[in-house]
């Protein structure tokens, strides 16, 4: 047994109600959302520059598409973002005339180093020409730039505190006020039985699901089929993009530029693969449970699809979209030749 600032923090041993998930060492996620959209607009509102000619300010943030959230894994921390933001500048000349124009960044992503994020400055339809362009290209987009980065720096920093940490009620408390303007903690355990067993987040979420089924024959072995869902190469070769693929049970996928991502949490090798499965636009936290079967019929293999907890208003493109980016996209990527039924 250590005390507090000795020893690994991992056999930290604090009096609690139960023994569950210490120091988060499990998988456990934290959404970043809805703090990072505070984060981002405070970055960007009233960011300024000035030259001889005149100042250009970010007045308004126009639009911010996008999700962020942190993973703690084993006690190490691995970051999801995602953003395309829009924002508005407006001019004013030293003479007193006043211009407006847009800036557009539509890659701010973990996946994307700082130096390669895409900053489009331009002058409003209609605007006459002003030098003031040129200063917001050059000392806007580098200010811009740099207040991204510090978003970045303090989603490391800021927003993780606490994330390793344990507590005597089993839930990792958030640090700071800014902390609790994030839309869920998913780092709860089960404590008012005073029982060690682990306990389901509770999320709040109430809305209408369905469930349905597909089934598709592949030429090829279960082996081969198996291997496309949880092989992070393979992954990114039938969706034609940057994947993220962790092929383990409790490791974390994300694909489709983001626009799909979940858990793996059931894996039988060869033979069956279970996962927490979404759409990045569904209700907070609320996730689809997946099961892929893989059987042996001689010269194919049958996979069934089942997907249940899939939100009624969204059955038909939650169908299509396994269809068509999952199991057609394999049947052409490797050359199984399929049919389905």
């Amino acid at each position: 047994m250590a005390k507090w600032g000795e020893g690994d923090p991992r056999w930290i041993v604090e009096e609690r109600a139960d023994a569950t998930n210490v120091n988060n060492w499990h998988w456990t996620e934290r959404d970043a959302t809805s703090w990072s959209s505070d984060k981002l607009k405070s970055l960007l509102l009233g960011l300024r520059v000035e030259n001889n000619e005149g100042s250009c300010e970010v007045t308004e943030v126009s639009k911010m598409e996008g999700e962020a959230s942190i993973n703690n894994r084993k006690g190490k921390l691995i970051f999801f973002y995602e953003w395309n933001l829009k924002a508005t500048w407006t001019g004013v000349s030293k003479s007193g005339i006043k211009y407006q124009g847009s800036v557009e960044i539509p890659n701010l992503s973990d996946e994307n180093d700082m130096e390669d994020l895409d900053i489009s400055i331009a002058l409003n339809k209609d605007e006459p020409e002003t030098s003031l362009v040129h200063l917001m290209k050059s000392k806007g987009a580098e200010k811009i730039r740099e207040a991204l980065g510090s978003y970045v720096g303090f989603l490391k920093s800021e927003f993780t505190q606490g994330m390793i940490l344990p507590t005597a009620n089993g839930v990792v408390a958030l640090q700071s006020s800014s902390q609790s303007k994030a839309k869920t903690d998913t780092t709860r355990v089960s404590s008012s039985s005073g029982t060690a067993a682990p306990a389901p987040v509770n999320t709040g979420v109430k809305i209408p699901t369905c469930k349905f089924s597909l089934t598709e024959n592949f030429h090829t072995s279960p082996e081969d089929l198996y291997r496309v869902f949880v092989n992070q190469e393979m992954t990114q070769a039938f969706t034609h993009g940057p994947a993220t693929v962790e092929g383990e049970k409790g490791g974390r996928f994300r694909l489709l530029g983001g626009n799909v991502l979940g858990e793996f949490t059931h894996l039988v090798q060869n033979q069956k693969i279970v996962m927490k499965w979404r759409y990045n636009n569904w209700p907070c936290e609320h996730y689809a449970t997946v099961t892929l079967t893989f059987a042996d019929r001689s010269s194919e293999t049958e996979l069934r699809v089942d997907c249940r907890g899939v939100p009624d208003d969204d059955e038909d493109r939650t169908k299509d979209g396994w269809r068509r980016f999952y199991l057609e996209a394999i049947k052409q990527t490797f050359g199984y030749g399929a049919r389905l039924f």
